[in-house]
C-alpha cells in the first residue's frame, strides 16, 4: 500500500508563478497508485490563490479545507470556508471557481477530482480556453478571440 500524508508531505513552490498566485502544491494522486482520481495538496501563503477562477468542462473537483479561512469566489461570488467544510465544484459554468487566502496566516487545502480525459478548462477573467487531451503535444492554452473556421487551412 502507497500513502501520502497530508499533514507532513512537503509541497513544492513554482518560482516562476507571478505575484498573487505562489501557492505550495504536491500532487500525489500518482504516487498512491490512483489513476481514476487526482489529489492536490496546496499550502496558500497570505495573499496567495493557488490558480485564476476557471471551470472544467470533463471533470468535478471537491475542495477540503484543512487549516485556516479560505475565500472561494464561484459563480454566485465570494463565500469564507472553515476548516472541515467541504464542497464540489461540479463540471462546466456552475463549478467556477477561485481559492484565495485573505488572512495573515498560511491555509492548507485538499484537492480531489477525477482524472478523465480529455478536458478543457474556461478562464473567464482573461478568456483563455485549456485543453488537455490526454497527449502532451497536443495540450494547448489559447484565447477565444483566436479562434478559426472549421476549414481554415483545408484544401
Amino acid at each position: 500500500m502507497q500513502r501520502f500524508n497530508l499533514n507532513t508531505g512537503e509541497l513544492e513552490y513554482d518560482e516562476s508563478d507571478p505575484e498573487g498566485f505562489r501557492a505550495g502544491m504536491a500532487r500525489f494522486g500518482a504516487s498512491i497508485g490512483a489513476t481514476m482520481l487526482g489529489g492536490s495538496l496546496y499550502e496558500l501563503p497570505p495573499g496567495q490563490s493557488n490558480c485564476p477562477y476557471h471551470y472544467e468542462y470533463g471533470n468535478e473537483e471537491w475542495l477540503f479545507v484543512l487549516e485556516g479561512k479560505l475565500t472561494v469566489r464561484h459563480p454566485g461570488g465570494e463565500e469564507e470556508l472553515d476548516p472541515g467544510d467541504v464542497v464540489c465544484f461540479p463540471d462546466g459554468p456552475e463549478g467556477a471557481h477561485r481559492l484565495t487566502n485573505r488572512t495573515d496566516a498560511t491555509v492548507r487545502v485538499l484537492m480531489v477530482s477525477t482524472m478523465i480525459e480529455p478536458s478543457a478548462a474556461v478562464y473567464p477573467d482573461s478568456d483563455k480556453i485549456g485543453i488537455w487531451p490526454g497527449a502532451k503535444q497536443d495540450t494547448i492554452m489559447v484565447r477565444r478571440e483566436s479562434s478559426v473556421d472549421y476549414w481554415d487551412g483545408e484544401t
